[in-house]
């Protein structure tokens, strides 16, 4: 018994990097696929990757934050209190733009946790802890009794807890020393150490499951055009695209930047748009 696993998260819209990760994965003979969350936002390709999604035929999908804030967002329930708010309710509503409410609804009802056993093994998949995809309680640098949280499964014993969400691959222990893995990101790879910010390519994770246990665990590494990213979201209509190709370039995101998007934000009446979609679709 053998079974290849190409584990992958926080793709974010990055149509070139999902690409080239899928096209990578199909050359390491991957049998199948564990999405961990984060599809859609900021990048402009929302039917594109939903394609390429329903391709992968992914057999474990948990649901991110980001995949909330596209739920919320494009059904009209977003607030406008803060600038990132609007960002996040701009982004949506221009997923909502590009899609059916048929994929919105498919995303609403992904699960925040799953378990799977492959083999030996009972793996627990969340896009963060099992009950929360947001926050930074698993930074990398955080303490390991954060990550024991990751093992708090009621009614069965996971043995390998897999997460995503802060964009940094992973593999480390738990006190009692089970396994955490985390595939990295594929379209926004991030880290504080510039010398390691430079790899800026398509990360995500393969593993190999035998009968024994885990025999292979790959973090790889795919390059990919990113100028062909840039030139995709300039011959689009999403928002914010001047900070998405800036994102190409730098490889970090301005979702918190409250002043930056603050000016985008006004110069471009985004929070204005949002209301009247929001406005209408729930009249």
């Amino acid at each position: 018994m053998r079974r290849r696993i190409a584990v992958f998260s926080d793709t974010h819209g990055n149509l070139s990097a999902l690409q080239a990760m899928y096209q990578d994965s199909i050359k390491q003979h991957a049998d199948e696929y564990w999405f961990v969350g984060d599809l859609l936002m900021p990048g402009p390709s929302v039917g594109a990757m939903w394609d390429i999604f329903q391709k992968m035929k992914p057999t474990v999908i948990v649901r991110g934050n980001w995949d909330d804030l596209v739920v919320r967002g494009a059904r009209g329930m977003m607030d406008m209190e803060r600038p990132s708010h609007i960002y996040f309710a701009r982004l949506a509503q221009y997923v909502a733009e590009h899609t059916s409410s048929a994929v919105i609804d498919e995303i609403a009802s992904w699960p925040l946790h799953v378990t799977k056993r492959v083999g030996a093994l009972n793996f627990g998949i969340s896009h963060n802890l099992p009950w929360l995809n947001m926050g930074q309680a698993l930074f990398p640098t955080q303490e390991t009794a954060n990550f024991d949280k990751l093992f708090n499964i009621a009614g069965e014993t996971v043995d390998v807890a897999i997460y995503a969400h802060v964009h940094h691959e992973l593999l480390r222990y738990a006190s009692d020393e089970r396994v955490i893995l985390n595939p990295g990101a594929v379209g926004e790879p991030f880290n504080h150490w510039q010398p390691l910010q430079r790899d800026l390519r398509a990360h995500y994770l393969m593993l190999e499951v035998d009968a024994i246990g885990l025999a292979e665990t790959s973090f790889r590494h795919i390059s990919y055009d990113r100028e062909q990213e840039k030139k995709l979201a300039e011959k689009s209509d999403v928002p914010y695209k001047d900070l998405y190709q800036k994102m190409m370039i730098t490889g970090r995101a301005y979702t918190h930047d409250d002043e930056l998007l603050t000016a985008y934000n006004d110069k471009f009446n985004y929070a204005d748009d949002y209301q009247k979609y929001a406005k209408k679709i729930n009249s």
